[in-house]
């Protein structure tokens, strides 16, 4: 069976040293080593999950994964980004970006989940992988509306989206079952024509980091 391709993607974005791209198979090693020596900084903030966090963070758990994100980007629903950082002449993997939930036609909408090793947190890697992928999805991707559901309690991960302007626009009691319990959200959103005169959201997360100079 041929699939016909979905819009925006395949795709490789960049912005200085900070790289998204499509999984590959040979990432497995790579998604484990990171998801099993943070399992202390990412559990608190997941959907719960039965059973031991090496085992549904192992290299078999990922090809498993990786199957499902394929199927979800092949049909248009998801743009599931491996998150690396490039220096020296290497590529290291150090988190995760997904667009999905996409919903087309007259809604043009998704949903934006992340996480990011901790070894490089506080370097911009997030705000940067955000700010590429929102400009992809808003532009190639076709896409009008973006959201992303936070905990209240998780303020590194609301920091991203607050210094990037997202706007907070709904308080979701009870939304998920994370660690163990139904937990409350705080909803933030952004549409294009917030970023459009701008010049996108990369170009306006360029300008904020100059001025915090």
């Amino acid at each position: 069976m041929r699939f016909r391709r979905a819009p925006g993607w395949p795709v490789v974005l960049a912005d200085g040293p900070v790289l998204l791209r499509p999984y590959r198979r040979s990432d497995a090693a790579a998604w484990s080593e990171v998801r099993r020596a943070n399992r202390d900084w990412l559990a608190p903030w997941e959907s719960s999950l039965a059973g031991d966090w090496a085992e549904l963070n192992s290299p078999a758990t990922f090809r498993w994964i990786h199957r499902d994100q394929r199927r979800s980007a092949r049909t248009g629903e998801g743009m599931p980004f491996a998150v690396c950082l490039c220096e020296g002449g290497a590529e290291r993997f150090v988190g995760h970006l997904n667009v999905g939930n996409i919903v087309r036609r007259a809604f043009c909408s998704g949903y934006v989940g992340y996480w990011v090793d901790r070894r490089v947190a506080g370097r911009e890697v997030i705000p940067t992988a955000l700010a590429l992928a929102v400009d992809h999805a808003f532009g190639p991707g076709g896409l009008h509306r973006l959201e992303v559901n936070i905990r209240p309690e998780n303020r590194p991960s609301r920091r991203v989206v607050e210094k990037l302007g997202f706007r907070e626009e709904a308080y979701h009691a009870r939304y998920m079952h994370i660690d163990g319990a139904w937990r409350d959200h705080i909803g933030y959103a952004m549409t294009s024509e917030e970023v459009a005169a701008e010049g996108g959201l990369l170009a306006r997360w360029h300008r904020l980091r100059a001025n915090a100079r």
